[in-house]
């Protein structure tokens, strides 16, 4: 697969921060989005520039599918705000996935903090001639 272009990562940069404004300053009906910080992670865009996903996650935790949902059901609206503020030819479809890779960063997090993982890692680093 071909890693994206100059132009796609551009295009994801300006999304993301577009859509980062949009989602501090809108109100939303939707109860699953009604008082909810969102951060949006990273936007990948299609090599045209017509799709992008979007990952993104409820600050402070919560449920992640739901909030994506959520947000798939408002597209088409953030669609129309985000051609109002970012200059694209097309108005980009968006679609939205939850981002577990905070959820993992820290699975990993506890892993390392574990008893067993550090004893290993202190063995390791005292250079006991394993190496």
């Amino acid at each position: 697969m071909k890693p994206p272009s100059q132009r796609q990562l551009r295009a994801g940069e300006l999304i993301r921060h577009a859509l980062t404004d949009i989602l501090a300053r809108e109100e939303f009906a939707d109860p699953d989005l009604s008082g909810k910080s969102i951060t949006v992670s990273e936007v990948r865009v299609s090599p045209d520039l017509k799709h992008a996903t979007v990952f993104c996650a409820p600050l402070g935790g919560g449920d992640m599918s739901t909030t994506a949902t959520a947000l798939n059901r408002a597209a088409g609206f953030l669609r129309g705000r985000l051609s109002q503020e970012v200059d694209l030819r097309f108005a980009t479809i968006l679609r939205f996935v939850a981002d577990d890779s905070y959820d993992e960063a820290r699975r990993i997090d506890e892993l390392l903090a574990s008893p067993r993982v550090r004893r290993d890692l202190s063995t390791r680093s005292t250079g006991d001639g394993d190496d």
